[in-house]
């Protein structure tokens, strides 16, 4: 029998919102051993993930893009954006300035499992906010969910 997400997702996941502290939501994910945060506005809505990753930057600093200079003109050999998109998550002090707010993979607690994985592998996430209908998170799914829900199915073989 194919398993859906909901089967098998994390419901009432901790959120976050974007006003929160940075170091309060660094506090959630070392005390809850969790690799990410959704973060939703007011209305329950997703608006961005706080990841491990995204925190990483905090400790490593942000790179300079190269450049050179000739007649005291500086030319950037790459886009300076990513270095100001780098350093504001070096600086930020909410969710909301360090957060990951682009290119957020979701699913729907209807999909099946596999199509979950499949997702998570091509788009190379860790987690995917389950979302219903009207954009609200009703829950998480982790790798670690997919990975338990394997060794259930093992066992029910046996």
């Amino acid at each position: 029998m194919v398993k859906t997400v909901a089967e098998v997702m994390s419901r009432d996941p901790i959120l976050v919102r974007p006003d929160t502290p940075i170091q309060e939501a660094i506090q959630i994910i070392a005390e809850r051993h969790i690799s990410g945060l959704p973060t939703v506005d007011e209305t329950g809505k997703l608006v961005g993930i706080l990841s491990e990753t995204d925190l990483m930057w905090r400790e490593t600093g942000a790179t300079p893009p190269p450049y050179i200079t000739i007649l005291d003109s500086v030319i950037f050999l790459e886009n300076p954006k990513r270095y100001e998109k780098e350093l504001h998550k070096v600086l930020g002090q909410t969710v909301g300035e360090v957060m990951t707010t682009e290119h957020i993979v979701t699913i729907a607690p209807d999909c099946s499992l596999q199509e979950a994985a499949r997702l998570m592998h091509e788009k190379k996430v860790h987690r995917l906010p389950v979302l219903d209908e009207s954009k609200k998170v009703v829950g998480i799914l982790t790798r670690g969910d997919i990975v338990r829900a394997m060794a259930a199915s093992n066992n029910d073989v046996e």
